[in-house]
């Protein structure tokens, strides 16, 4: 099920689990500092250079192969520290400029239970979208046990495996991957590491961040129409990263 592209998060159904063609070995470690935050991204950048899911059409060999280049490229991001900073349940984000929060009624009401009832579990954390509702920012959060069958809760994504076996849960099959790194965000206690994955599908392109905190995933996606990319996409990627956890 390619939950990401609608961002409700139910766990890709089994039959569809997708097949990484090929895998880059990782690039040495880069650090980049930005200015709208005093938050240092230290990037493990493993990339998968448009590599395709493939189970029913396996793609060539030569559309497989990644660079062997000794250095990666750094992200494409802008400075947000303008942006509204949107706080929500755990977490915090920057909003684009001119985006509107479109989260219905029914999404704030969510996860409350009357008379002992099993609460029903929201679909959003937040949602925001242009004025012409064509880019939209989502974040959702998750326990993780919904993602991975598990007996101990997950403190960390990387209990959830690598970048690449994590892929099999937020990246659908058949989808056009572009760009997966490890970023690793300095914190009062440490590093916190999210996994950031960029692709393409059914025309929509996607950015992505996730991480776990306490047993709960917290994914931020940032979707737009692929024609509409080259002018917006360093504005949504730019959102998805700023997703922080507090």
């Amino acid at each position: 099920m390619a939950f990401l592209l609608s961002l409700s998060l139910n766990p890709p159904n089994p039959p569809q689990n997708p097949k990484l063609t090929s895998l880059s070995s990782p690039v040495p470690t880069t650090t980049i500092t930005t200015h709208n935050s005093k938050r240092q991204f230290i990037i493990n950048a493993t990339s998968f250079c448009t590599i395709f899911w493939a189970q029913q059409n396996p793609v060539s060999q030569s559309l497989a192969e990644t660079s062997t280049s000794s250095s990666k490229p750094a992200l494409n991001i802008a400075n947000t520290k303008s942006w509204f900073l949107f706080y929500g349940d755990g977490f915090a984000i920057r909003v684009p400029p001119e985006f509107e929060d479109i989260m219905e009624p029914e999404d704030f009401n969510a996860g409350a239970s009357l008379y002992g009832d099993k609460a029903k579990p929201r679909t959003f954390a937040a949602r925001f979208a242009s004025t012409d509702g064509s880019e939209v920012l989502s974040v959702i959060i998750r326990p993780t046990n919904q993602l991975k069958i598990t007996f101990l809760e997950a403190q960390d994504i990387t209990d959830l495996g690598s970048i690449k076996e994590a892929a099999k849960i937020f990246v659908p099959g058949g989808a056009t991957l572009y760009n997966a790194r490890t970023i690793k965000i300095k914190e009062d206690e440490g590093f916190k590491t999210y996994y950031f994955y960029e692709f393409g599908r059914d025309e929509q392109h996607i950015a992505l961040m996730a991480t776990v905190n306490c047993g709960k995933a917290i994914i931020a996606g940032a979707t737009a129409p692929q024609s509409q990319w080259d002018d917006d996409g360093v504005k949504l990627r730019s959102a998805a990263i700023s997703l922080t956890v507090l």
